[in-house]
This record gives structure tokens, C-alpha cells and sequence, in this order.
């Protein structure tokens, strides 16, 4: 196989994935959207297949002819440099175009993309269409969280898919690993795909710390609230403090009390919550309150690359200590891929690891995932540290 043929299966394969993760939808879930932060399932299908009609068939596929001139205004998601956009906002309200015609521009996109691609041997765009695989795989994790909380927030808390598991516990015993101080390599170092901000390879000098080989679980974040710990104003950071009073926020989101018993609403249906499940959907307020509550710390960035090795990862984003901020020597691509990272250095938390909504062969031990600190519709947890 080559590395054209090898390339289009995984393209075909992330395209086909989307559609599937649609699959048990109904027709009106398409265009719904609750909050600023949720776009509408309809808009991912579109925006990801723009992706790949604007960075590259437009460029590179002679004679190729744009399916609607109006869908980079539509399907546009932050790129200043590609034109005028859809306000976020304003996405839910797109009645048009129709979630059929949405699925032929797919249709058409992919077609295009594969006769472009056949037999073409350009390390460059061989480059572009991976980014824009990669792209297309964190719009499915979006699609999934989107999705749970389009469902999440409808009064009849309607099951997206009975056989869909966010819950896999953790059955091993917890422990502290042990990290000796010293000299460490963070960063992306393979000829395997990254991200920009995982590149600027350097090393960092750590302390002696601890991490645990566990996640938080729901059971121990319950004797955070018995404790009355979203009352005590010195757990807190005061924007944090500031943000749970202004919201009325006592428990972790999809958390509903009922007959006093904890449920929380999950795609498979309202459930009663596992106790021995890692905790979920919290912002990193909550993660740093817990922390100081429990005495311990979240720990930073890179003290997670480097003890990551020592634990099981990926079964939910894991809030760390680290502001989101670029490495030495980082450097944007140019034109509008340099806008897919480095523009939002700022006000954000670096997440480490991965969750179920996760999709395959999308997360590694240097990926960098990033956050405003009050969001938590992500499958966001912690880990402490000391």
C-alpha cells in the first residue's frame, strides 16, 4: 500500500465516522443550539468538509468547481484571514441550508478530495490533508460533547444511543508515583503527525512530585459537595468563587437529585451515578477546589508528560495547573493554518489526555488540548498531585 492509498483510507474512514456519530439522531437534533459554546450537529458536518474544500481543492484541484459560493460565510468557523463568517451565535439558527443538502456537499467534497488525491505524491499536501483529517477528528469529539449536551439540556433528557459507555472504571488501586527532580524533554519528538503547539521540543527543570495513578471519582467528589465544599469561599480562586455564586453552581454538570440520590443525565439515559466512576464534566474551578480541599495540587503540564507513562490516560480530559502558552521557539504556520493554534494563547488551561469521546488515532502523551476555565460541557476530570 502507499502512502496515497494508506492516507485516503484514513481519510475515508474519519469521513464516514462523522456521518456514523450522527446516525442516531433525528432530523430536528441537526440544528439545535443551546449555548454560544454548542454548535449544531449540521454545522460540524459542514464546517469539517469546508475545511477541506478551502485549504486545499480550492488551491490545489484545477478546475475545480465550488459546490455553493455561499457556504465559506456559513461554514466559516474563526479563520480572519479566509473572510466574512456566520457570527458563532448565530449557527443554531440556520434552518438552511437543509441537513440533506449539508450531506451532499460532504458527499461532493470527499468525491473531489480522493480524485485529487489519487496517484498524487506532494509531501505538501499529503501535510494539509492529514491537518485536515486530524481537524475532522476534533470536531467528532466536539460533535459527541455537542450532542450530549443539545440531548442533556432537552426537558426529556431523550437517550442518544443506549450502547454508548462514558463510564469505564478504574479497578486498580490508587497509589502516588514517585518522579525524581531533573531535567526533562517535553514536546513533540517523532516523524508522527502533531500539532503545532506540541512542537518547540526543550527541556524543563521539575521538582520532586507525586501523581496519582487514579482519576478523581464521583464517590470522592460527592464528599466534596457534602462537605459543603462549593461554600467555602477559601477553596476557591475568586474568579472561580466569583463564577459558582453568579451561576448557581453546586454540583458538576448533568448532576440531577433525585429522591436524594445523585444521577446524572449520560447518552445512554438519566442514570444514577457511579460512585467508583471518574468524576466528570467539571470546569478547572471545580478541579482546583477539590484539590485544595483534598490538600493536594493539579499538577502541571508537563509533570503529566512526564509521569504519564506510569498511569493508564484517556478516559477523561484532565485539567492541569498550566496556562495554555507556547513553547520555546513556537512558530505560526502562515496564512490561515496559523490561526489554528497560536491566536488563543491566552486566558486558557491546558487539558492533558483524552476521553471517550475521544476518537482513534487522534491523542498521543504531547497533545495539548486548552480551555477557558469556567467550561466544563467537555468530558473534563482531574488527577492530583503533591
Amino acid at each position: 500500500m502507499t502512502l496515497t492509498d494508506s492516507l485516503l483510507d484514513f481519510f475515508i474512514e474519519t469521513r464516514k465516522k462523522s456521518e456514523q456519530i450522527c446516525e442516531p439522531l433525528e432530523i430536528e437534533d441537526y440544528v439545535v443550539q443551546p449555548v454560544v459554546d454548542v454548535s449544531p450537529p449540521k454545522w460540524h458536518l459542514g464546517h469539517t468538509t469546508w475545511f477541506f474544500e478551502e485549504f486545499i481543492l480550492k488551491p490545489h484541484a484545477k478546475d475545480y468547481s465550488i459546490y455553493d459560493a455561499d457556504f465559506s460565510f456559513v461554514f466559516n468557523s474563526y479563520y480572519e484571514t479566509v473572510g466574512k463568517r456566520v457570527v458563532r451565535s448565530d449557527r443554531g439558527n440556520m434552518s438552511r441550508p437543509s441537513v440533506e443538502k449539508v450531506y451532499e456537499y460532504r458527499d461532493y467534497v470527499t468525491k473531489n478530495i480522493s480524485r485529487l488525491f489519487e496517484g498524487h505524491q506532494s509531501k505538501a499536501l499529503f501535510d494539509l490533508l492529514e491537518i485536515g483529517i486530524h481537524h475532522e477528528k476534533q470536531h467528532q469529539e466536539l460533535l459527541v460533547t455537542d450532542i450530549k449536551y443539545i440531548l442533556g439540556n432537552n426537558p426529556l433528557l431523550p437517550m442518544y444511543a443506549e450502547t454508548f459507555e462514558e463510564h469505564v472504571v478504574e479497578d486498580h488501586q490508587q497509589e502516588w508515583v514517585s518522579v525524581r527532580e531533573g531535567i526533562y524533554d517535553i514536546g513533540h519528538s517523532t516523524q508522527e503527525f502533531c500539532y503545532d503547539n506540541e512542537l518547540g521540543r526543550h527541556r524543563v527543570y521539575l521538582h520532586d512530585f507525586e501523581i496519582s495513578n487514579k482519576l478523581v471519582t464521583n464517590g470522592e467528589f460527592i464528599a466534596f459537595i457534602q462537605a459543603k465544599g462549593y461554600q467555602k469561599h477559601d477553596l476557591w480562586h475568586a474568579e472561580g468563587w466569583d463564577w459558582i455564586n453568579q451561576n448557581n453552581i453546586t454540583q458538576p454538570m448533568y448532576w440531577h437529585s433525585i429522591a436524594n440520590e445523585w444521577h446524572h443525565y449520560t447518552l445512554s439515559g438519566l442514570q444514577k451515578i457511579n460512585l467508583d466512576a471518574p468524576v466528570t464534566h467539571i470546569s478547572y474551578f471545580e478541579a482546583f477546589a477539590f484539590s485544595q480541599w483534598k490538600g493536594y495540587r493539579l499538577p502541571t503540564e508537563f509533570e503529566w508528560e512526564v509521569a504519564q507513562v506510569h498511569f493508564k490516560w484517556g478516559k477523561r480530559w484532565e485539567w492541569t495547573e498550566s496556562a495554555y502558552l507556547p513553547y520555546p521557539n513556537y512558530r505560526k504556520a502562515d496564512g490561515a493554518l496559523g490561526e489554528y493554534n497560536g491566536k488563543f494563547m491566552v486566558n486558557q488551561k491546558v487539558l492533558r489526555g483524552g476521553s471517550v469521546a475521544t476518537p482513534t488515532k487522534h491523542t498521543r502523551p504531547t497533545y495539548r488540548n486548552f480551555f477557558q476555565p469556567d467550561l466544563r460541557w467537555q468530558f473534563t476530570g482531574l488527577r492530583l498531585a503533591k
